[in-house]
């Protein structure tokens, strides 16, 4: 009672001041707005954005649980002395280095939207919420703070702030984030031992140790150690939220039946990554590509199994459904989510010097989801007008 008073007294001190967005968005993210309103229509609900993006973090918070625990057990299983699973020793090295990627992340990201709230006057945007919780996830565990600060900022400002804020950005904020790391520090963000700690072979480490992930194994046609329980259940490399497709999976449903995630979106991308799997499964067997060509490991992989490497399903759930960069309708979610999947499987494969391509793909869609919904609407417009024609004769 003590602390909702302070704030209270703080809120109404600060009441019509360049510093009120800052104390009216701590007050409305720990209490209920007791702003009620007072004319028109309005629609009522027990839920805001704010408690809208809590339910996000809330279905990634097992992903970077165990993800903590996966960046100690494969970071001392390359160093050849593996440990329990559920370890301390483990677990340790996931709080040394994937809390600190939480922190930075969180603490430059809302420091830039407090500053612009404050600047431009407005109520601060509850967007970083989910975004401050994505990039830990989607980076590697190695990659200096320094770097992730600079990305953060570029992605904010850049990536979300010109366009006017959370609601108005075309591109996903976490996305433009990954996509800076990517172009501008390629070999912090790509190879085939980046994503383990301690495993990333750099100038003057010549003790580096080895530690490829399964792509990047399928890439060079090598043999793959892992079991499918090992992909399925996470215990392989990758990056810290990717390698769990079981607890993705709880993700899913979890933002399924909270309406918060597509399931259309959804589902249409694992179905354009199991075609474009598919196709290429038919072309191994129909003889066209041989066990010679650069890009036979990723297209001899079986069809299904793309869902179990990589981060097409992480994106599929958490990235593709994001509200705002999304396709609308229901149609256009559909074909919108296909293509992503179907993109996603091409770049994998025609890329092995980096084979992942759900981000790009991803963004790629979401600059052409309102061209999607445009032709989807302009359809329905049509149809309905045909319909009208039809009577009226």
């Amino acid at each position: 009672m003590g602390l909702k008073s302070s704030l209270h007294q703080l809120k109404e001190k600060y009441k019509g001041t360049k510093m009120a967005p800052a104390f009216n968005a701590l007050h409305t993210f720990l209490y209920m707005p007791n702003e009620t309103t007072k004319h028109g229509t309005h629609i009522k609900a027990a839920d805001d954005l704010k408690r809208t993006m809590n339910i996000v973090i809330m279905a990634l918070v097992p992903c970077l649980i165990f993800g903590m625990f996966n960046a100690g057990f494969q970071h001392y299983a390359a160093l050849g002395t593996p440990v329990d699973f559920l370890s301390w020793d483990a677990f340790w090295i996931g709080i040394i280095k994937v809390l600190p990627l939480v922190a930075v992340s969180y603490g430059v990201g809302l420091a830039i939207e407090f500053l612009f709230a404050i600047i431009k006057g407005h109520e601060v945007e509850e967007g970083y919420l989910v975004t401050g919780m994505l990039v830990p996830l989607i980076v590697p565990v190695d990659l200096p703070l320094w770097m992730l600060a600079v990305a953060v900022s570029f992605g904010v400002v850049i990536g979300k702030e010109v366009f006017g804020g959370t609601g108005m950005n075309i591109l996903n904020p976490a996305l433009t984030i990954r996509a800076f790391l990517f172009f501008a520090y390629p070999t912090w963000m790509s190879g085939d031992k980046v994503w383990v700690h301690g495993a990333v072979e750099r100038a003057g480490t010549a003790d580096a140790i080895s530690g490829e992930t399964i792509l990047g194994s399928y890439a060079q046609n090598a043999d793959i150690s892992y079991s499918l329980s090992d992909m399925f259940f996470g215990f392989i490399p990758g990056s810290v939220g990717e390698t769990s497709k079981l607890l993705i999976i709880f993700g899913a449903l979890f933002l399924i039946f909270t309406k918060i995630g597509s399931w259309r979106i959804i589902l249409s991308t694992i179905v354009g990554a199991l075609v474009m799997g598919l196709i290429f499964n038919g072309v191994v067997d129909a003889g066209w590509i041989t066990g010679t060509s650069k890009f036979y490991g990723l297209m001899s992989v079986p069809f299904w199994q793309h869902l179990l490497i990589g981060s097409i399903l992480f994106g599929a759930v958490y990235m593709a459904t994001d509200p705002v960069t999304a396709a609308q309708t229901n149609k256009g979610k559909i074909i919108y989510g296909f293509f992503i999947g179907f993109i996603s499987i091409l770049i994998r494969v025609f890329n092995p010097a980096y084979p992942e391509g759900v981000f790009l793909a991803i963004l790629l869609m979401n600059v052409f989801a309102p061209t999607i919904d445009h032709y989807v609407v302009q359809g329905n417009v049509k149809k309905r007008m045909k319909r009208m024609q039809t009577k009226t004769v």
